[in-house]
């Protein structure tokens, strides 16, 4: 597909960066110069210099014989205007990067015909309600929900003492029976791979289940971790992902404060968010963390715009007892380091973006992708169609590629999470895990 992105940021370099491995023909455009050197220099894509508001510019990039429109700017209304100086190409889905609180919420209504926008994405928003989920979910540093929450998959650290280190997949299942639970992929030194039955779990292994909703606390339970209820928060940074947090946290009971250096942002947010405590000061300032009871905390939140404030001030809550802490991380590099210096989670606006935007370019049979931070895998739902060759034979017996597997099945109202006795039906859904080589062989098995 010819896919033109408007916007070499943070979040148009990574999307590029992950249709180009997929072999689509992506431009990007941009009005930074020096932004499309670095691009071109790393990225095995064209570049166009120009403002995507420009009709001429867009022609340059091959706006007519292009399949999807991405504007991912900083700045929402060139990206609006970006897509409606292409709403003359036909058969093309144009999606807009909106991050504003107050602009996201008109923009919304917008007609597509006369707007030309036919999908809004908004990366902070959802950055925001994967924290919640995070924070909901004691220990998991990795989240993605399907069918409503009913299925999730969720990433976790072994530790040392976890009962099921030094054990076989195969042991665990058949002590557990049929658990609505599964191990589908695993980190280690570097790598991701797609366990078997005699794959080993080691201390430190970060592996990635695939659960029913009731089946969580048990998951926890196997790994060592001890369910617990968030009734603290503790968010520090002005950004637009500190205040949707800020507004969706009390919502779910949970007393929240907010920690804002800037003291005009600090003015501004206290005027709009009026049951979140809101406090003017540093974060990385040890002193006034723990006179504000960072210790007592069960979630600290750094989502400040700087990477460094954000690890330093969450490096500072960690050491001072808060139970659980979350880092927004912009860099790349930044991620997996994250966790190797004892912080829980870290969050990526690039990521929440790339989770948006994968759904439209994939679409056939695909109704919605997932990526995880740190690893190579993603998941995917596809609809099962009656032309697929998977219909009405056992999982054991398809011979499903390697680096995939089948993490959950939705029938109807019903969630399985499957054993090699089951199978799928016409209309199913199914969740697959699958690294980036068997991406094309598994989509090949679930023609629309």
């Amino acid at each position: 597909m010819h896919i033109v992105v408007v916007g070499a940021g943070e979040v148009g370099y990574y999307v590029a960066e992950r249709l180009s491995n997929e072999q689509h023909d992506v431009v990007v455009v941009d009005v930074e110069a020096h932004r499309l050197e670095y691009v071109a220099a790393h990225l095995d894509v064209a570049v166009v210099e120009g403002s995507g508001t420009s009709a001429a510019v867009l022609e340059r990039a091959g706006i007519q014989r292009a399949g999807l429109l991405l504007a991912v700017t900083n700045v929402d209304e060139v990206n609006l205007v970006c897509c409606m100086s292409a709403r003359g190409t036909m058969g093309m889905v144009r999606v807009a990067r909106v991050s504003n609180p107050d602009f996201y919420g008109d923009a919304r209504n917008l007609k597509p015909d006369l707007f030309g926008v036919d999908v809004l994405i908004n990366p902070e928003r959802e950055l925001a309600l994967e924290t919640v989920r995070l924070l909901q979910s004691t220990a998991a540093t990795d989240i993605a929900v399907f069918a409503g929450g009913a299925v999730q998959l969720l990433g976790f650290t072994v530790p040392e003492q976890a009962p099921v280190a030094g054990r076989r997949l195969a042991d665990i299942a058949a002590e557990e029976g049929d658990r609505a639970l599964l191990a589908v992929a695993l980190e280690r030194d570097g790598r991701t791979i797609v366990p078997s039955g005699a794959t080993e779990i080691r201390p430190q292994d970060h592996v990635y289940l695939a659960a029913k909703a009731e089946e969580i606390p048990r998951a926890l339970e196997l790994l060592g971790y001890e369910p617990s209820s968030v009734k603290r928060v503790m968010i520090t940074g002005g950004s637009t992902e500190a205040f949707y947090l800020a507004e969706f946290l009390p919502q779910h009971g949970v007393q929240t404060t907010l920690l804002i250096a800037d003291r005009a942002r600090a003015q501004e947010l206290a005027e709009r968010l009026d049951r979140v405590l809101i406090l003017h000061g540093d974060a990385t300032d040890v002193e006034l963390l723990e006179l504000e009871g960072v210790g007592g905390v069960d979630g600290f939140v750094a989502l400040s715009e700087e990477d460094d404030t954000n690890i330093l001030a969450s490096l500072v809550a960690k050491q001072a007892g808060a139970r659980q802490v979350i880092t927004l991380v912009n860099k790349k590099d930044y991620i997996p380091l994250a966790r190797r210096i004892g912080l829980d989670a870290a969050v990526s606006p690039r990521l929440s973006a790339a989770n948006a935007i994968l759904s439209y370019v994939r679409r056939g049979s695909v109704t919605r992708v997932a990526t995880f931070k740190g690893c190579d895998a993603e998941a995917i739902a596809f609809e099962v169609s009656a032309e697929s060759p998977l219909v009405g034979r056992r999982l054991a017996d398809v011979g499903f590629p390697d680096g995939a597997i089948v993490a959950a099945i939705i029938r109807g109202t019903e969630v399985t999470v499957p054993r090699g006795k089951d199978g799928l039906q016409p209309g199913d859904t199914a969740i697959v895990f699958a690294l980036p080589d068997a991406v094309a062989t598994v989509s090949a098995l679930f023609p629309s």
